[in-house]
């Protein structure tokens, strides 16, 4: 496997597991970086821009290679609600419905903006499935959630809003500001850090065929001592059509086509997130800490409040134990980061960003082999295991 890119002195561990990704544990294509107290420590890249192409024959994965990163998408996104909040013009203790009155509806009048970040708004899953044309559209699925009767009491509990998070930060957003949040994304966070990310790919970034086609892979069989065989209760969960579990992954039905244009262009803040290893790093970087060219996110109060634990226990939806802050996944059984600091967020199948301000790391890993994982794929926490032997 040919690799490129850079590993700064001593980091050189992250480089061995990257490389034994692609050789034992399946990878197509895929980069990592890492960022260390505002310096890159860590940018490396290898394989085929699509999964689906043949690894011989296939466009390489080049440096400014990017790929959707679905539910990583979260933690990019709920940076925009924490930004309004930090700049004076969202209460994260206010009602939802003081900024989104139709969100009143059905006994949801006393969720928080707080409780919504935080996946205990109640409202995982839809009467009915959108399509994907609706679910992007910008206007279903906010009436949709809006008008749903919540599935427990919200605030009582908590469980992970795989798809509706598209829609609740997307028109709570749209209501405190008038601008969408990808609009958001691109103007106050991404453009003045120079961020390969989007929420909403625009035209001028499709056009250049940068961003490569993801696709569904089996682990090889050189990886079979790796595998584990999930929780009894858990297959059951997401085998049973009935349950919480796959209604919540099921809020856009059919499952729409990742590599479709008009999906990419879509502004999905929960799943379509489109951006680069060193984006997502240089991101997170940015979250604890000033960067290379002194640009930074947030205050050290907003960090604290991303890293705050505002919901812990077992998982309405998940169905495992699960941690999160305010937009974030926390470190936990369930989703293993650098370490109890560290706040961030994995892609189902496999892509994963996080920030440990104790050890000042941004960390990024994006891949085009989405794998059966959720929260805790085996080439990230290899990624993760290695760069922790680092430091």
């Amino acid at each position: 496997m040919d690799i490129q890119g850079v590993v700064a002195e001593g980091f050189e561990p992250v480089r061995d597991a990257f490389v034994r990704n692609f050789e034992v544990l399946g990878d197509r294509g895929a980069a990592v970086a890492v960022y260390r107290d505002g310096r890159k420590v860590v940018d490396l890249w290898g394989g085929t821009r699509d999964a689906d192409a043949d690894a011989d024959a296939g466009e390489p994965w080049t440096e400014g290679t990017a790929q959707i990163v679905r539910s990583a998408t979260k933690g990019v996104a709920a940076a925009v609600p924490l930004l309004l909040h930090q700049r004076g013009l969202l209460d994260l203790d206010a009602p939802v419905g003081a900024y989104w009155p139709e969100f009143k509806a059905g006994g949801k009048e006393r969720i928080l903006v707080r409780d919504l970040l935080a996946h205990r708004a109640g409202v995982p899953a839809l009467d009915r499935g959108l399509t994907a044309a609706e679910a992007a559209d910008g206007v279903s699925g906010p009436h949709a959630v809006a008008a749903q009767h919540p599935f427990w009491e919200p605030g009582t509990g908590h469980g992970y809003h795989a798809q509706t998070y598209s829609w609740l930060l997307s028109e709570l957003v749209l209501r405190v500001t008038g601008r969408t949040l990808g609009s958001v994304l691109a103007e106050d966070i991404a453009e003045p850090l120079g961020l390969d990310f989007w929420i909403g790919l625009p035209d001028a970034e499709a056009d250049v065929g940068r961003v490569g086609r993801v696709a569904p892979v089996e682990p090889p069989e050189s990886a079979g001592m790796l595998r584990t065989r999930p929780r009894r209760n858990v297959s059951e969960a997401y085998a049973d059509p009935a349950s919480l579990t796959r209604r919540a992954f099921a809020a856009i039905d059919p499952l729409p086509d990742e590599n479709a244009p008009a999906y990419r262009a879509a502004e999905l803040p929960a799943s379509n997130g489109i951006g680069t290893a060193r984006a997502l790093a240089r991101f997170y970087g940015a979250t604890i800490g000033v960067v290379e060219d002194g640009a930074r996110i947030f205050t050290p109060a907003t960090t604290a409040i991303a890293a705050r634990e505002h919901s812990a226990g077992p998982d309405r939806v998940l169905v495992v134990n699960t941690r999160f802050g305010a937009g974030y996944m926390l470190h936990g059984p369930a989703s293993p980061l650098l370490s109890p600091a560290s706040f961030g967020h994995p892609g189902r199948g496999g892509s994963l960003g996080f920030a440990d301000p104790d050890a000042g790391i941004g960390f990024g890993y994006v891949t085009n082999a989405l794998a059966k994982s959720v929260t805790a794929d085996p080439r990230a926490q290899a990624l993760v295991r290695a760069l922790k032997s680092a430091l």
